[in-house]
């Protein structure tokens, strides 16, 4: 099954346009198969007083509240339209995550076909109750979150309108970047075994390899942050891959579906043509005469694999040849 990519370009535009439409055109030319950006208002999502966490304060070095710093990266119904027509000239599905009640009718209103719950809003019924009662595809993310509130949100979901098998639910951590002894990718696996639902990853790590190391374990939707430059001024851009590094993950990806293959164990097409060079016959390795006993003193084993199986070793010890044997050659019965 093909992996769903998701470039999470996010707030990685800074509030500007142009860098936003840059950004669709690096996950289009990489190949993923979404975009996401993120859908909301500042005077909705956040208090005046609220402060930055850690990481948006070390990557920021700005001296403001968070509501100011997510005031200056909103994203206008007009940027929305012109974001949305440059996806369809691209090829490219646009998306995004609503980070509130309005923004979340405002995408719906959009047509678009899934809806993306983040993280911080899994504990946050009455818009998960909006989101399941528009029947699509969800997807939720589950950083900072126990296993009991994963099923109490996938419940609400559900009782809303979203059968379990339209919800993805994504392993994520909410740190930037976050430590490679904090991933804790088997609990995607676990995620998947409690609630028998689709799920993926939701990446956050420095690199790529976590991220094709979730598809081999299952993984059917991939979510990763990019920006066109790690040096940008912005709470994201560090814990970001840059164009070139996504479409090496894309490609990895697209690798790693191929070698899962159908976990069937036999020969493929090309290594059977090595069968006969590789694998060994029963060979004469003395001069053996007509009449005389095969033995592990004048039969051995060697390439090539065209004659006697080894594996029939015992059938012909003891046996008396029909006929005569030069060193090296092939025996037959």
């Amino acid at each position: 099954m093909k992996t769903l990519i998701i470039a999470e370009a996010g707030v990685n535009h800074n509030g500007d346009l142009n860098m936003a439409r840059a950004l669709v055109d690096a996950a289009a030319e990489a190949g993923a198969d979404l975009v996401k950006f993120q859908t909301f208002s500042a005077d909705r999502l956040v208090t005046t007083s609220a402060r930055k966490a850690d990481y948006q304060i070390k990557a920021t070095e700005a001296d403001e509240s968070q509501y100011e710093m997510i005031r200056r990266l909103e994203l206008s119904p007009a940027m929305h339209a012109d974001l949305i027509g440059h996806c369809q000239q691209r090829g490219i599905e646009f998306f995004s995550t609503a980070f509130d009640l309005d923004s979340l009718d405002y995408l719906n209103s959009l047509g678009m076909p899934r809806i993306k719950v983040p993280s911080g809003e899994i504990t946050n019924l009455p818009y998960l109750r909006k989101v399941g009662a528009f029947g699509k595809h969800v997807i939720l993310s589950t950083g900072m979150s126990t296993l009991g509130e994963i099923e109490a949100a996938v419940d609400v979901l559900e009782r809303a309108g979203t059968s379990r098998d339209r919800i993805t639910v994504l392993h994520c951590n909410t740190e930037y970047p976050v430590p490679m002894a904090e991933v804790n990718l088997r609990a995607m696996i676990s995620i998947r075994e409690a609630f028998g639902v689709e799920v993926g990853f939701s990446d956050h790590t420095e690199g790529i390899e976590v991220a094709v190391a979730a598809v081999a374990l299952g993984a059917c939707v991939i979510e990763k942050h990019f920006t066109l430059d790690r040096s940008l001024p912005g709470p994201d851009h560090r814990a970001s891959i840059e164009p070139q590094e996504l479409a090496h993950l894309i490609r990895s990806i697209r690798n790693i579906e191929l070698a899962m293959g159908d976990g069937v164990k036999r020969p493929g097409l090309r290594e059977s043509q090595n069968i006969p060079v590789v694998r060994k016959s029963l060979v004469a390795v003395k001069q053996i005469h007509a009449g005389e006993l095969f033995s592990a003193e004048n039969v051995g084993v060697k390439r090539p694999g065209t004659g006697l199986n080894p594996m029939r070793w015992d059938e012909v010890i003891g046996r008396r040849s029909a006929r005569d044997f030069s060193v090296n050659e092939l025996i037959e019965l």
